[in-house]
């Protein structure tokens, strides 16, 4: 019993960041239709200032505040330099841009910083002990940021003007445009929330993984897979599919076979699609033919 609780809180965790990197795919895909494959190495890039400050002795909290902000300010660049100029509705082109701009991060992170591993420390330290299991702490606070960041995100979008305008201009840019929003200001804090919302998962899951240039590539295809299962347009289906992943992915590791894990969960993913092609909470469209 206390071995599955530790697993279970272990899948929660993983869950909990496969959620907020998908929540951040999902709120600038639904903003700008981009999906952005560049946001991991983005993310990756800030850690790797993180860990440059540690080493100059600056407070791992500040660290972590310099690797959101640099992630925000690389992914704003990036997208009014390259994304940008594409223009509206250029899904593939920009899916291609962005796949281009994080090897290219990927290569630059190498050359600068090494591929060698590096440690980044944990929020928290030490266990709690609980039905005879001992939980690490940096798990339960894993989950308690994640739970605070998507409550936060919530209540943005559900509850303030801000929120209600960046929901106006998912739902038809031109529409919005008419009422007097501004699109392109609301798809840059967009674009800024989920770089955010990426660099803070990244933050919270380097401890475990080590850093090096790849490391966030295998929790970013995690992370598609529970949105895909979600609903790729759904926020709440980001959540949740990133959890599930999270959860089956640890079941998987520790009950059958670790080399299997990512085997069992996107055959239960591809499985869940050929039910239901929109994913448990996205919505079907159609098209005129």
């Amino acid at each position: 019993m206390s071995q599955f609780l530790l697993v279970l809180v272990s899948g929660v965790a993983s869950g909990a960041v496969y959620g907020l990197i998908g929540l951040g795919l999902v709120i600038i895909y639904r903003a700008t239709d981009v999906v952005n494959f560049a946001m991991a190495s983005l993310a990756t890039l800030g850690l790797y200032v993180a860990v440059s400050l540690r080493d100059q002795g600056v407070a791992t909290v500040l660290g972590i505040v310099a690797a959101v902000t640099i992630t925000v300010v690389a992914g704003l660049l990036v997208r009014e330099t390259v994304i940008r100029p594409l223009g509206q509705g250029q899904l593939f082109s920009a899916l291609v841009v962005t796949m281009g701009v994080s090897l290219v991060v990927e290569n630059v992170a190498s050359s600068i910083w090494g591929d060698e591993p590096k440690s980044f420390p944990n929020l928290v330290n030490g266990t709690v002990s609980w039905s005879g299991a001992a939980l690490p702490v940096q798990s339960l606070v894993t989950i308690a940021v994640a739970a605070v960041a998507m409550a936060v995100v919530g209540y943005l979008f559900a509850r303030t003007t801000l929120g209600s305008a960046m929901r106006a201009v998912a739902e038809n840019a031109d529409t919005a445009r008419v009422v007097g929003l501004e699109p392109q200001r609301l798809a840059r804090i967009a674009w800024a929330l989920g770089l955010g919302l990426a660099a803070l998962a990244a933050c919270l899951y380097a401890p475990r993984s080590g850093l090096v240039p790849t490391a966030l590539v295998a929790p970013l295809f995690r992370a598609f897979a529970g949105i895909f299962l979600g609903g790729l347009t759904s926020m709440y289906g980001a959540v949740v599919g990133g959890l599930t992943v999270g959860v089956l992915d640890n079941l998987a590791a520790n009950y059958a076979s670790a080399s299997l894990r990512d085997t069992f969960v996107f055959s239960f993913t591809v499985l869940v699609l050929l039910i239901r092609p929109q994913g448990i909470f996205g919505t079907r469209t159609f098209q005129r033919v």
